[in-house]
């Protein structure tokens, strides 16, 4: 699923915008390659590609496949536990908030509906219609299917132009059975706001992703596990039931679990393990012999298990299991087995998966991803490149890196490029210490036990460190952290172990801790508002991130980069900068570090014409370069005469607006005089 997360392809205007124009182009030229879009992915571009082949008509729907009655009865009743299985998720769904409004789809492989769920009446599609790409071209629904993989698709790379003028995004993934087989597909249509590029509407989208990824996955374990079930009950009902046809029932489950390879126990109906597979004794810190024989509470705290089969029904329960003092938790699937002769549940089937498998999920497809690498931070200067060096060792080590620098110097830049060198396929999760309320914190990077204050989610939640587990925690402004918060951070670094708040067991945690500051810690520490011992923990790898007027020859090079950059994101000519322009960007301090270059350059970009001029750069800016003895603080320094020397011939050349002549005869030098001092100084312009 690497496009649906790939920047390249990420919801922005530019893409949308960019696609829509490309429509007009394909439809006009026959000879036109879809490929020929750097905005659509390959597999979009290759589905308008044999649409147009197929002769779809783009311009409305002519859906002329459609299924007899007897025919779509016969799919209903070959798809009978596929629907089953799918419509209590569609039944749940109805009750989230970000169904509303929206429409959820089951599709048969063939492209019929087999479930349809909306609260809007003109998404009723009818049913037995064949929705592929024959009929509408370039779909969700199709595309899923044909992938194996989910997709999400905005309305504009649809190939019909009835549907690309909707405001819409839809996201799909396909069921794919234990044969690799593709049973059919989950859509979700949702409705997008004036501006889908928005970053609050992309976060929905990643999440809406990866809910609709989990009701498959879903889907397809519990097709399996039915299967399973079905097997063994016909086994059962073959042997002709009581005790021999039961341990006949277990050695069937058993060569079950080992095709699946999932954790999974079976135990009789008062709760003794008959049967437990490696999987799960695992996870359970016992041993296949061990287990055998032994009350499935005894792993369990405060189970509910038990009262759960007695029901008779399939539950799905989170359970803890506490070992040595450390508590992991774990989603159970209970499946009861009824005896045939009286329907009384005889047995149980229970399923094991981590909580942290869930968490991973949840992390990842809610957009906690380092995107940086080291190749692609710029900067030619000694001083940056011995910063980006020393990351670049400090990145192999597992201990923890503080980074130190002022704001916009790139310190987030620096952390997803040290974690994507360092555990690349762990999660990154990012905390600025500074923008959480003080009574949130905690909360966020310790996580809590379902009921323990008022709001609390009823399961709980996972905090910022436990969702960091075997990847990287990325804490931004570590000196605004709260000083009683310290010592509890201090304790996981030492022990790498967390207690959620309300919790009564710790869960182990691997983590690398990645500290950023703007500030003087050491200062603080004297000072008495910043913990001397948590200071020493973090202090042990620092790297310095020079400020941007420390870095000599980089401003250029950042300028240059930041215009190419804008303007090709902008779909404009890449402007030329005025050597006048780039003296005075190269006097000013930059308080602001990369980050205000960059604010400046674009500002620039939107005011000049075919090149950009002093008079197009901030007014902050120009004042300063034409007041040479005025400096900001932050230059404030005693120079060298030789410094002095530069200064003074620089000034003189920007006043003299770059004329060497007169320049000179500001100085009192010759103009030989001057040219030599020029090249001696390699002052450029």
């Amino acid at each position: 699923m690497k496009d649906i997360f790939s920047f390249k392809y990420a919801l922005t205007r530019e893409r949308y915008e960019g696609i829509k124009l490309f429509r007009e182009k394909f439809f006009k030229n026959e000879n036109v390659d879809a490929h020929e879009c750097r905005f659509l992915t390959p597999e979009v571009a290759d589905s308008w590609n044999r649409s147009r082949a197929l002769n779809v008509n783009y311009h409305r729907v002519e859906n002329n496949k459609r299924l007899r009655a007897d025919e779509y009865k016969k799919i209903l009743e070959d798809s009978r536990d596929l629907i089953n299985v799918a419509r209590p998720l569609f039944d749940s769904f109805r009750e989230l908030e970000i169904f509303h409004g929206n429409a959820l789809y089951l599709f048969h492989i063939t492209g019929a509906i087999l479930l349809l769920q909306s609260d809007k009446v003109y998404v009723n599609m009818p049913k037995n219609w064949i929705w592929d790409e024959s009929t509408i071209g370039t779909g969700p629904q199709s595309l899923c299917m044909s992938l194996k993989r989910p997709v999400q698709l905005i309305a504009v790379e649809w190939y019909c132009n009835a549907y690309a003028d909707l405001d819409m995004i839809c996201t799909a993934s396909p069921v794919i059975d234990a044969s690799g087989d593709v049973q059919g597909c989950i859509v979700l249509r949702q409705d997008v706001p004036n501006s889908p590029w928005d970053k609050n509407f992309q976060s929905i989208c990643l999440h809406t992703l990866g809910l609709i990824y989990a009701m498959t996955i879903a889907v397809e374990n519990e097709l399996k596990l039915k299967k399973s079930y079905d097997d063994l009950k016909a086994a059962n009902d073959d042997l002709n039931v009581v005790k021999d046809n039961l341990e006949a029932s277990y050695e069937a489950l058993k060569a079950t679990w080992s095709l699946i390879k999932e954790a999974g126990v079976v135990i009789d109906y008062t709760g003794k393990v008959k049967f437990i597979n490696n999987e799960a004794a695992k996870l359970l810190y016992t041993d296949v012999h061990e287990a055998q024989g032994k009350y499935i509470d005894s792993f369990f705290k405060k189970s509910r298990l038990l009262n759960s089969i007695k029901k008779g029904k399939n539950i799905d329960t989170e359970e803890t299991v506490s070992t040595g003092g450390v508590e992991r938790k774990f989603l159970v699937s209970i499946r009861p087995i009824l005896n045939p002769s009286d329907n009384q549940v005889s047995s149980a089937v229970l399923r094991l998966t981590p909580i942290e498998n869930f968490d991973a999920l949840s992390t990842k497809r809610s957009g906690a991803l380092a995107t940086y690498n080291f190749e692609d931070i710029i900067g030619q200067s000694n001083n940056f490149k011995f910063a980006i060096e020393n990351a670049r060792n400090f990145s192999r080590s597992q201990q923890n890196i503080l980074l130190s620098g002022e704001s916009g110097t790139g310190k987030e830049l620096f952390a997803q490029a040290i974690h994507n060198s360092y555990r690349p396929k762990g999660p990154f999760i990012a905390l600025n210490c500074a923008s959480i309320p003080r009574n949130l914190i905690e909360s966020e990077l310790m996580g809590y036990e379902g009921g323990t204050f008022t709001g609390a989610e009823r399961n709980g939640r996972p905090g910022k460190i436990e969702l960091a587990n075997k990847g990287t925690l990325f804490l931004d402004e570590i000196g605004d952290m709260p000083f009683d918060l310290q010592a509890v951070l201090l304790r996981v670094l030492e022990d790498k172990k967390i207690m959620r708040i309300g919790g009564r067991f710790y869960t182990n945690v691997d983590f690398k801790l990645i500290a950023a500051t703007n500030k003087d810690l050491s200062e603080m520490v004297k000072q008495g508002i910043f913990r001397e011992d948590l200071f020493y923990r973090l202090s042990v790898l620092t790297i310095k991130i020079p400020a941007l007027r420390d870095r000599e020859g980089d401003i250029e090079l950042l300028c240059n980069h930041f215009v190419r950059s804008y303007c090709n994101k902008e779909r404009r000519p890449v402007l030329k900068l005025d050597p006048e322009a780039v003296a005075i960007i190269r006097k000013y301090a930059w308080p602001g570090n990369v980050r205000q270059l960059e604010n400046a350059i674009i500002y620039a970009i939107n005011v000049a014409g075919d090149f950009i001029r002093p008079e197009n750069l901030p007014d902050y800016i120009n004042e300063q370069a034409y007041e040479p003895g005025k400096k900001t603080e932050a230059r404030m320094k005693v120079s060298s005469l030789k410094d002095s020397e530069k200064e003074l011939i620089e000034a003189a050349l920007v006043k003299a607006r770059y004329n060497v002549a007169v320049a000179s005869e500001m100085l009192s030098i010759s103009k030989p005089s001057m040219y030599r001092k020029l090249k001696k100084f390699r002052i450029e312009f």
